[in-house]
């Protein structure tokens, strides 16, 4: 049939922007080399010159180049997905995935802390503080340059639920996680530098492990914050009150148009997908009510279902 012939100008392509290469990733990938490069310069030095201090934050530093390693595949595979039709709606989630990924290795990350923490406030250990300070130096150094590289300027904390403003409220949940592990590297390096400078003139032994338990804690709370974001997109959550309403209001401030029922979900950062069912004595077009909604609301998929209600109140198909 000839309508079939045309059948392309109503069709469109779902990836939604997500074959386009984002800004984190090649960040990304400069602090995987960076912290790939201290990596293996800490472990070397570490077997050479007979360090434990080295060593160990040799290997700390190889579970966070494992960890942006995640991020970085997180972004290749989004991009080289985009258009692969088995994606309903693109390869957004991808990005909320690896954010997720990411969340989970901040939590296992904080509780080796806790860990290690106690068993040293239960049984000291003898630090050679020199070399201990000179590695919390140079990791700071490090972690500070990539932090800066990252340039992650969204709250850490993650979703703000119903408060945040309609089309601004998911960020780039894989960039979030991965400036979440440079930045617990630069904090973890930044306390250690404390507390060992008070455990070398003042004596305090306890300082180093008690620091250990303050950076834990917060590390959690950052991997917390960033779970509960990434799930919500992940589980389909319903969008913010402040965009459901935008959408509401757009459609009913016309005629006499009523929306009956409405889902909004997240199918990539601050991007979305709506169905829309509509109820109204006079139909029109679907693209008539898709028009009526707000540009930045970040709507990249609508499905508009119209229902055509009597006079005596009885909703009829159209």
């Amino acid at each position: 049939m000839k309508h079939k012939d045309n059948l392309h100008l109503w069709q469109h392509s779902h990836a939604f922007g997500q074959h386009i290469k984002r800004p984190g990733e090649s960040r990304t990938f400069i602090v995987i080399a960076l912290t790939s490069a201290m990596m293996v310069v800490e472990i070397a030095a570490g077997i050479k010159f007979g360090s434990m201090a080295l060593l160990a934050d040799g290997l700390h530093m190889a579970s966070h180049a494992a960890a942006l390693s995640i991020n970085a595949f997180a972004y290749v595979y989004a991009r080289r997905n985009a258009h692969n039709e088995r994606f309903s709606f693109g390869t957004g989630k991808v990005n909320t995935l690896g954010g997720f990924t990411g969340a989970i290795l901040l939590a296992i990350f904080a509780f080796a802390m806790i860990w290690e923490s106690v068993a040293r406030l239960i049984a000291p250990v003898e630090i050679a503080f020199n070399q201990a300070i000179f590695v919390a130096v140079v990791g700071l150094i490090v972690n500070g340059v990539s932090v800066f590289i990252l340039g992650h300027q969204h709250d850490v904390d993650g979703d703000h639920g119903d408060h945040a403003h309609a089309g601004h409220h998911h960020h780039d949940h894989n960039l979030v996680a991965a400036y979440l592990h440079v930045l617990a590297d630069a904090l973890t390096s930044l306390l250690a530098i404390f507390a060992l400078l008070g455990a070398k003139y003042f004596g305090f032994i306890w300082a180093d492990p008690l620091m250990g338990i303050v950076g834990a804690l917060l590390v959690a709370r950052w991997s917390i914050g960033l779970l509960h974001s990434t799930a919500t997109v992940l589980l389909d959550r319903e969008a913010p009150t402040a965009l459901r309403a935008a959408i509401r209001d757009g459609i009913e401030s016309h005629d006499d148009n009523c929306v009956a029922d409405l889902h909004v979900w997240a199918v990539g950062p601050n991007i979305y997908s709506a169905i829309v069912s509509v109820v109204t004595r006079m139909p029109r077009p679907p693209d008539y009510y898709k028009s009526l909604l707000p540009d930045r609301l970040g709507i990249v998929h609508v499905v508009i279902e119209i229902h055509r209600c009597t006079d005596e109140g009885e909703p009829h198909e159209p």
